[in-house]
């Protein structure tokens, strides 16, 4: 039966807590796209098989520590499993659920200084994070609206729908100071302020879930561990500007997110918190999920409206402002989901507690994936202001193997290389600008002494140059260009000719692209030239690659000591670059050498090394 008044929403919201309460006693086995890839389907399905009396079994989002994955978490005893397969149930369910003992082979033990800890509270990981957006993922089944509506969910919905004018809306998102959660930082109450002023009998709202940074996932595990919430916050920035239309835009190829926003608004449509007349007002609205085919130009906003609307997704000159002429033409307003999931809570608890966290300027808290060289690896949530070291090494757990860190690739592919110089810089976006790098999306990539820097700014421009659009000269020439130089530096074929043009092309794309893409494509190649010329130089004069990483400048060299002349590398070598007799040592033509390593895979007697 769907809610027609405030009224009904507060015994629906008592029930949902009773029924919640009367569920103390949890087993949560996280139900992430990690997590799920490594088992935890069939875990889950074994703790249903052997379930014990008063103890409720339940999935939920992801709990963020995919290093360790996967994960069940039992309340309330705070106790945090790692690694567990359908093997362990058994055994969990006996000495811990039933003799209220801990299986401490099962407990995570730090990589690095081999400590067990019992809860996730008391583990590094989480223990540094303050959690906002995420205080939902791997708290509740994403799959059940009534786990959402006990924890508050969609009670700012009912004040801002029951209790605040449109403008009160805004003109508490201004004052809370939230900037865009996508890349740009753009003030949010801005840019629902331009909407809201905007004259037009149709206004639209987009979440836009185009996450498409290589190693980032934050959008997505809010999506499957919180889809309320993000469709909570959509519903929000429509009565904000008078939209009753709001679309979620996620690329096709997070299915599991598809599913549980489809579920959830389903859910949210049959007890009346999406459709007409909300709560008994005026205010009408529902939402409408769009699948993309998974370009990261579409994370552009002109781009990805014109995907919506059935047409290729690139981008347009602007003005006019989507603002103004959005979808359709018509005014429209478009956030990330990181964004959206952060306004219910802002809302509940008011601009000044939001402002309160971080930094002047830079307020709330930014969730970041971090992967890499590093022990722990993941999604966190910290304060907008902590620095790069408080995120590698308190939160990270330092690198592994006894290495050295190096740098960090903060931002994305459209981010900056930092280096160990910027370690106690602050994670912010006026901080990060100021060195050349960006919050971005929040992926953060780090990586150690046996990294190249020059071969990771050619990684990521050749990520760049695929998915130009192409729409504009300066992005689809100039990152092929940049690409075709980088190639010929970590192949050994460049001159410094080749590394002034490169940085001049690199200054021209960023300045004159059409979109963002272009203009922040060329980041990587600039921090990188800025923090790590040195090693450029090493390519380019000293023909050698510091890290030993690029193939142009290694050798196989076959130990004449060693070879006892069985002909395995000679015959196995696919372009003719061995000779030698039968039971004579062997050698290497290196001018013919693929440096397929072939040769070395074939020796039965260790005489070839890679130099």
């Amino acid at each position: 039966m769907a809610m027609k008044s405030l009224q009904e929403f507060a015994g629906y919201v008592r029930q949902c807590k009773k029924e919640l309460e009367s569920r103390a006693r949890r087993v949560l086995v996280c139900a992430g796209t990690g997590c799920l890839a490594n088992g935890s389907e069939q875990v889950l399905n074994e703790f249903h098989r052997l379930s014990v009396d008063a103890v409720a079994v339940t999935k939920s989002g992801c709990h963020g520590f995919c290093e360790a994955g996967p994960l069940v978490k039992i309340e309330p005893d705070s106790i945090l499993y790692v690694g567990v397969t359908a093997a362990d149930v058994a055994e969990i369910v006996k000495t811990t659920l039933r003799d209220g003992k801990t299986v401490e082979r099962l407990l995570y033990h730090h990589p690095v200084t081999g400590q067990m800890y019992r809860g996730e509270k008391d583990i590094p990981f989480y223990s540094s994070q303050s959690r906002v957006t995420l205080a939902n993922c791997g708290a509740i089944d994403p799959d059940d609206i009534r786990e959402y509506v006990a924890r508050d969910g969609y009670m700012a919905m009912a004040r801002a729908v029951a209790d605040l004018s449109p403008d009160e809306i805004i003109e508490e998102m201004l004052a809370s100071g939230l900037r865009g959660r996508g890349g740009g930082g753009f003030p949010t109450g801005r840019k629902w302020f331009f909407a809201r002023n905007a004259q037009a009998s149709q206004k639209y709202v987009v979440c836009n879930g185009d996450e498409g940074d290589p190693g980032a996932f934050m959008d997505r595990s809010v999506m499957e561990g919180d889809p309320h919430r993000v469709i909570e916050g959509l519903a929000i920035a429509g009565r904000a500007i008078g939209a009753s239309v709001g679309y979620i835009y996620v690329r096709a190829e997070y299915p599991l997110a598809v599913a549980r926003l489809r579920r959830a608004l389903k859910q949210a449509r049959n007890v009346g918190l999406l459709g007409d007349g909300l709560f008994g007002t005026d205010f009408s609205f529902d939402v409408i999920i769009k699948e993309g085919a998974g370009a990261f130009v579409c994370g552009e906003e002109t781009a990805l409206l014109a995907s919506i609307e059935g047409r290729r997704g690139m981008p347009r000159p602007r003005p006019p402002f989507p603002a103004n002429e959005g979808l359709w033409g018509k005014p429209t307003t478009i956030n990330n989901v990181e964004t959206l999931a952060t306004v219910p809570a802002i809302m509940l608890r008011g601009a000044e507690w939001f402002q309160s966290i971080g930094r002047e300027g830079n307020p709330g808290t930014k969730t970041f994936a971090i992967t890499g060289q590093v022990a722990n690896t993941g999604l966190i949530e910290v304060p907008m202001g902590k620095t790069l070291r408080e995120v590698v090494f308190d939160i990270g757990g330092g690198l592994r193997c006894d290495k050295q860190f190096k740098a960090a690739q903060i931002g994305g592919p459209s981010g900056g290389c930092l280096s160990a110089e910027q370690l106690d810089i602050a994670l912010d976006y006026d901080s990060l600008s100021k060195v050349g790098a960006m919050v971005g999306s929040g992926g953060l990539v780090v990586m150690d002494e046996g990294t190249c820097m020059v071969e990771v700014a050619r990684f990521f421009m050749h990520f760049a140059q695929s998915e130009s659009c192409g729409k504009c000269v300066p992005c689809r020439e100039g990152t092929r260009r940049m690409l075709e130089i980088l190639e010929k530096i970590v192949g050994g074929r460049a001159s410094m000719d080749d590394l002034a043009m490169l940085e001049e092309l690199a200054w021209v794309v960023k300045e004159s692209s059409l979109c963002g893409l272009g203009k922040t494509a060329p980041n990587p190649v600039l921090t990188t030239l800025r923090y790590f010329r040195d090693e450029y130089l090493a390519h380019i004069v000293e023909h050698r690659c510091p890290a030993g990483v690029c193939t142009a400048f290694k050798s196989y060299k076959i130990d004449p000591a060693l070879c006892r002349g069985c002909t395995k590398c000679r015959k196995t070598c696919p372009v003719g670059a061995i000779s030698g007799d039968v039971k004579s040592p062997h050698v290497i033509d290196q001018s013919v050498c693929a440096k397929c390593g072939a040769c070395k895979a074939a020796c039965p007697f260790g005489a070839i090394s890679l130099s």
